[in-house]
């Protein structure tokens, strides 16, 4: 069962908010809680009212629904921040040297969205998997470590990677051992006894 909540209007720039929001995305709600209470950031007793009401809405859907829910067992599925409308004041500010900075007053609104389903895989906190999640599932790799170390293991370990820089003009007259190797055949202009 998931239940959402979103606060409008709240003070401060939504840039600000995120960095309150990424703190406890995928977070169990009571850590979510314990993080915004002692978060020293002026964002974080509005998306802690946020998640509370979120949670009282869980409750309350699941009561209509007659289903017994533990608001223990919710956890932060999704979380975010919009921009909000930006108060352009006519006023301004003293700044230094006969100068004036204009006041801009920023507004944001927050949306929370709790669930009590199993989640299905860890993520690395932005609800993706990593990388090395996805190579092993055999799915397309899309990291650029990966795909240099698949590159490498994919070529034999006797002839060199395609993608070679010049070599040297010592290299390139060497013989490679495959060479030395070979049976000499004679020249055609050399007699061959009868």
């Amino acid at each position: 069962m998931e239940a959402r909540a979103s606060a409008k209007y709240l003070r401060g720039s939504a840039q600000k908010a995120r960095l309150v929001v990424d703190m406890i995305r995928g977070k169990n709600v009571n850590e979510a809680l314990a993080v915004l209470r002692f978060t020293n950031k002026r964002a974080a007793d509005g998306i802690e009212k946020c998640v509370r009401s979120a949670v009282a809405n869980a409750t309350e859907k699941a009561e209509k629904a007659n289903v017994a829910i533990d608001p223990d067992d919710l956890w932060v599925k999704a979380c975010f921040v919009d921009m909000g409308p930006t108060k352009n004041r006519r006023r301004f500010r003293p700044a230094p040297q006969g100068r004036a900075y204009r006041e801009r007053r920023h507004f944001c609104h927050v949306t929370v969205l709790l669930s009590n389903e199993e989640r299905a895989a860890k993520t690395n906190g932005r609800g993706t998997k990593g990388h090395a999640g996805a190579s092993k599932a055999g799915k397309p790799q899309t990291g650029g470590e990966s795909k240099r170390t698949t590159a490498k293991r994919s070529a034999p370990a006797t002839e060199q990677p395609a993608t070679k820089k010049r070599a040297s003009k010592k290299a390139e007259a060497a013989p490679t051992p495959a060479e030395q190797t070979a049976p000499v055949e004679p020249a055609a202009n050399e007699t061959s006894e009868e």
